[in-house]
């Protein structure tokens, strides 16, 4: 027997269906028949790739006798977070409000009318590990709803009164004296890195590409040796270590630990896009190779394993196989030497840090790179390497979300993008053109908006801001790859559609005409991946440079204002608007290419190959400021602008890269 959401397209609402819980999808059914039937809402949101969300569906909502009690008491709505974020965000807002972490799975209580009186994340069947049993609550809040909901009504109204205080919080404080504040912020940043691992904080620990993108930006022009440091212990650390699949490629979502050793298993798209893109511009700056082979390698895992055979991207991953997290990872020392044999066994236990007691579960290990190889004994790794990933292969792979995000697809266009042109890849190039135009295919609204997400051949829910300005963005990196008018087009309409659908006195993360919450949120930190607010300043703040329209500058700097001061006292959590603060005051430089665009191409890769964070590149043709830009002699010729003034133009890749780093 399945219940409604075996006919959802989501691969999580999917996982559910066969539960005796009666699960609505979010809709106006389900607060229809709370508010006939005068019944609370128990809402739970989670992900299909979420370990612990996994957990409470088998010890819970797979349980009989709870989901009784839920059915009898509750209207039970399940709710995808990838689908539907805003949704999310709302409600993780009201688990922060009772002074918790937040996090997944996210269970709420609510009215038939959509106002949260209760919230957490986890709950165990019954009480343990210090928390209440969903048993517990269950039956607490049925009675209180039933005869005490005078209490409950001045708990939602305290909550709606946090709404409102969590959105002013961000605007209080003078912004006087702030000086340099991306600087500033990257200072601390780089001050808060473990100093032995790398990393920021200690366990759990995140790989937070948003802030090790703001100290390689400031690095670039201030030089400091400190904030370079933090970045390389950082990345050195990250892909040596169990976070960083040595095997397959890829980095799970976060360690357990504060060495990057044990991961929590699962994968997910946004951070290896953004993490290609971090390695990609690490690489660009040092010429390190071992950041080379960590782009290749991801990006290698994603097109293997997480690519729809149309171009899109998949969301993720989960942690578990076999019903059992990190099975199909981790090895033994016996299990290595039946795939390699003895000798080279005992070497690939060694140099992956493969050990009797192990460091995960039942002994097992979680490979990394315990020790430096001398070039032979690398050289052997790498055929090691592809045995053991076959030898791998064979075991029963972790399932895959096979959502396709607009926004994350987004991130790992940017991704490609960095990659390509720092390495000259053209597969790289292609992957990335490819997941554009199946956004455009298979995701794209009437009205020319977008839809958030794609599954088994179907789209819906209207896209959010930060679908709109990760896709903006990428679409600009992908027309500074190759020069497709079309792809900047793009970027320009979307840039419109997004002041059109989410700017009112500012931005918000739904859109103007979207679906009426309790609570509209505007959601301006960077969490795992950017905030929308941040990415769409970052568009706004290249499509003035390329066409020199001052709305785009007003909006941005609007946006500056506004959460200044929330940056200076939290600048991890808007590390991404401050790296947009910091293009922005560099005044970008605007490089401007004539002639033949095949003809261009050793110009073009003279600062593909660069790391320049604070440029803009077109050709002459597209864009508005390019108007009189004409070839030198017949020849290819590069023109480098800063507001709006211009050096001699250049004809020789060498002489452009010393014009773009002088």
């Amino acid at each position: 027997m399945t219940n409604r959401l075996a006919a959802e397209t989501s691969s999580y609402l999917r996982q559910h269906a066969e539960n005796p819980v009666d699960w609505y999808p979010w809709s106006e059914e389900a607060f229809r028949r709370a508010r006939e039937e005068d019944r609370p809402i128990l809402l739970s949101v989670g992900y299909a790739a979420c370990h612990w969300c996994h957990v409470m569906a088998h010890e819970s909502f797979e349980n009989p006798r709870i989901a009784s009690l839920m059915n009898e008491r509750y209207i039970s709505i399940k709710v995808d977070r990838q689908e539907r974020p805003d949704i999310d965000d709302i409600y993780q807002q009201v688990s922060q409000m009772m002074g918790l972490r937040g996090g997944w799975p996210l269970t709420v209580f609510l009215t038939p009318q959509g106002e949260p009186f209760f919230g957490g994340t986890y709950f165990p069947p019954d009480d343990r590990y210090g928390r209440p049993g969903l048993v517990r609550v269950l039956m607490s809040l049925s009675e209180a709803w039933r005869h005490r909901r005078e209490e409950l009504h001045d708990t939602i109204a305290q909550f709606q009164e946090g709404f409102r205080q969590l959105d002013q919080a961000n605007l209080d404080g003078e912004a006087a004296g702030i000086g340099d504040l991306p600087a500033e912020a990257a200072r601390a940043l780089a001050r808060n890195t473990d100093p032995v691992h790398g990393g920021l904080g200690g366990a759990p620990k995140f790989p937070n590409p948003s802030g090790y993108d703001l100290m390689l930006r400031v690095y670039h022009r201030s030089g400091e040796p400190t904030l370079l440091d933090a970045v390389e212990r950082t990345l050195d650390h990250m892909a040596a270590g169990g976070i960083y699949d040595q095997l397959g490629g890829g980095f799970a979502r976060y360690s357990v630990d504060a060495r990057w050793a044990v991961p929590h298993f699962e994968k997910m798209l946004y951070d290896n896009g953004q993490l290609v893109k971090l390695y990609a511009d690490a690489y660009r700056l040092t010429g390190k190779q071992a950041w080379r082979r960590v782009v290749a390698e991801t990006i290698a895992y994603v097109l293997r394993d997480m690519t729809h055979p149309g171009g899109g991207f998949y969301a993720g991953e989960d942690a578990d196989s076999e019903g059992q997290e990190g099975k199909f990872y981790v090895w033994t020392a016996a299990g290595i030497e039946a795939v390699l044999g003895d000798s080279d066994g005992a070497m690939a236990c060694q140099a992956y840090g493969v050990t009797e007691h192990g460091n995960f579960e039942h002994g097992a290990t979680v490979l990394h790179r315990a020790v430096e190889l001398d070039a032979l004994h690398a050289a052997r790794l790498a055929g090691w390497r592809e045995r053991l990933l076959a030898a791998r292969g064979r075991r029963v792979r972790p399932a895959r979300d096979n959502n396709i995000l607009t926004g994350w697809n987004g991130l790992m266009i940017e991704g490609l993008c960095a990659a390509f042109q720092a390495t000259g890849c053209l597969e790289y190039l292609s992957a990335a053109q490819r997941a554009a135009n199946f956004i455009q295919s298979e995701l794209t609204l009437p009205d020319g908006g977008l839809y958030r997400a794609w599954n088994d051949g179907r789209a819906k829910v209207p896209g959010f801001l930060e679908d709109y300005a990760f896709l903006s963005n990428a679409l600009l990196d992908l027309y500074e790859s190759c020069f497709d008018k079309r792809y900047l087009e793009r970027a320009i309409e979307l840039a419109a559609l997004i002041l059109d659908k989410f700017w009112e006195d500012g931005l918000y993360f739904t859109p103007c005409d979207g679906e009426p919450l309790v609570h509209r949120p505007r959601a301006p930190y960077d969490n795992a991946w950017p905030s929308g607010i941040s990415t769409s300043v970052f568009a706004f703040l290249r499509l003035y440079e390329l066409t020199g329209h001052d709305l785009y500058r007003d909006r941005a700097e609007h946006e500056f204002r506004r959460y200044e001061v929330a940056a200076a006292k939290a600048p991890a959590g808007f590390a991404h608007l401050l790296a947009a603060w910091d293009f922005a005051q560099r005044s970008p430089l605007e490089i401007i290419f004539a002639g033949d665009k095949s003809g261009a191409a050793a110009l073009v890769t003279s600062v593909h190959r660069a790391y320049l964070p604070a440029r803009v590149l077109a050709f002459a043709e597209d864009v508005p400021i390019g108007r009189g830009r004409q070839p030198v002699k017949g020849r290819p010729t590069a023109y480098v602008c800063r507001n709006r003034a211009c050096a001699a133009p250049v004809t020789d890749g060498k002489a452009l890269l010393e014009l773009c780093t002088s």
